[in-house]
């Protein structure tokens, strides 16, 4: 058997004979490593690890003749990740999961696979079966038809597969298996190719959707060549800061739906606990009065979502005035801040600035920005404003308060849940429809317009 080295981009996947500084597929200076690959092995080797030799050939078929998709799709009995899916598990799919270290992959998979009531293989190369009971024992949900396997081997698992006949297998993670017939070591770029490779070719022969779960990188990124992303059908990014009890699972790629969707969970002592209304619990309850506090009617995905903006202004002691922002992008702060100085005079650069968007939630939004403004004015005049009032509106650098998309959501969310008044822009706001949205909806054209109205 012929064995040679190649080396491979860390960041595309791309082979070349021999090492180069820059990529030639997508440009990145000193990504590539070498690795040990078994080149004499034959694909026909390698089919015989699961495939049916009985099973009929492929065969070029006109496009008349072949069959529509069957739209049904697998309950995931968790309304979150039915949403993000785009309405249940397509069969023959695969999904890859990324995320932080701890931020709770594994106990997502682990609840999917406990709440169905169909066989569910549980691959795992991370933990022992005793590790994966004690997790499922703290779930608390019970699934007779849950085996669990540990393996790194994906040509053993597959014939695994084959004498099980699970309705769905989830692999935790991709970067610890491994196939013979490729040198490296397990989580290399050629293993995590070939390894996801197989997979998709099992799920698409098989009809059998496919769960992996893949680490990120200190950049935020899957780790596995950028091919990885492409192989799958569907990517799932699971997010939150593990201070926080807040985790929002958010659609990068889907061949199936859309990819504007989220689904907002909360973890505790029993796991994951889906969120159906998070705007409730991001906002807290009016019982002080105190100033710098400001709500916002924002839209994650296509879903509208209520935030508390907190601002603290307070004179800088140090020369030099600080600013910081949580949650929230500090360049765009420094412009909002420029244009309360520059539009209505307020006296923001001999002051420290603090932002916090509350809850832990990261935020880009534009449409938050009426109401940063009105959390930052509150604080520097130290003037209350009320719980029962929202904002939803783009600031621009003339200081004029721009039109933001799906007003009619954020006006129908704000009055679901109690508000009185919503601020908006006034610009083609007559395209609204007429009629009772159960909270009384204020335009503005300027940020003048919102000093006078509410700061007077």
């Amino acid at each position: 058997m012929k064995v040679k080295s190649s080396f491979f981009c860390s960041n595309c996947g791309t082979e070349s004979p021999k090492w180069i500084g820059k990529c030639s597929s997508c440009g990145e200076w000193n990504t590539y490593v070498e690795e040990i690959i078994d080149k004499g092995t034959q694909q026909s080797e390698k089919d015989k690890a699961w495939k049916d030799p009985k099973k009929e050939k492929l065969v070029p078929k006109r496009l008349d003749d072949v069959s529509a998709l069957n739209a049904s799709r697998i309950d995931t009995h968790d309304n979150e990740l039915n949403r993000v899916l785009g309405g249940g598990l397509v069969y023959g799919s695969i999904i890859l999961v990324g995320g932080q270290p701890g931020i709770g992959k594994s106990t997502l998979l682990l609840q999917l696979a406990l709440k169905q009531n169909k066989k569910i293989l549980y691959v795992s190369g991370e933990e022992s079966e005793e590790q994966i009971k004690m997790r499922a024992e703290r779930i608390g949900h019970k699934n007779s038809n849950c085996y669990i396997y540990t393996d790194v081997n994906v040509s053993q698992i597959l014939k695994e597969s084959n004498k099980l006949g699970p309705d769905i297998i989830i692999i935790d993670s991709v970067q610890t298996l491994m196939s013979p017939y490729i040198d490296s070591t397990p989580g290399s770029i050629s293993q995590v190719r070939e390894c996801t490779g197989e997979l998709q070719r099992y799920a698409k022969e098989t009809n059998i959707p496919i769960f992996i779960i893949g680490h990120i990188t200190k950049e935020g990124g899957i780790a596995g060549p950028k091919l990885l992303e492409h192989i799958v059908d569907v990517v799932l990014q699971f997010e939150g800061d593990q201070h926080y009890a807040y985790r929002i699972l958010r659609t990068l790629k889907n061949r199936f739906g859309s990819t504007d969707e989220i689904g907002i969970y909360a973890m505790d002592m029993h796991g994951l606990r889906e969120i159906s209304n998070p705007s409730e619990l991001l906002i807290s309850p009016d019982d002080d009065h105190l100033s710098g506090s400001a709500v916002a009617a924002s839209v994650e995905g296509l879903r509208p979502l209520l935030l508390e903006t907190q601002a603290l202004v307070s004179p800088a002691i140090y020369g030099t005035p600080q600013r910081s922002a949580t949650g929230f992008d500090l360049r765009r702060l420094s412009m909002l801040l420029a244009v309360l100085e520059k539009r209505c005079g307020l006296p923001f650069g001999q002051n420290d600035v603090f932002l916090n968007i509350a809850g832990g939630i990261k935020v880009t939004d534009p449409s938050i920005d009426l109401a940063v403004v009105s959390a930052l004015i509150s604080s520097l005049q130290d003037i209350h404003i009320s719980k029962k009032i929202c904002f939803a509106g783009e600031v621009g650098l003339s200081g004029e308060i721009r039109l933001v998309s799906r007003v009619e959501q954020r006006i129908q969310e704000a009055g679901r849940l109690g508000f009185e008044t919503i601020y908006i822009s006034k610009y083609k706001a007559d395209l609204l429809p007429k009629k009772n949205f159960g909270v009384e909806v204020r335009m503005l054209s300027r940020v003048d317009d919102l000093l006078r109205e509410i700061f007077a």
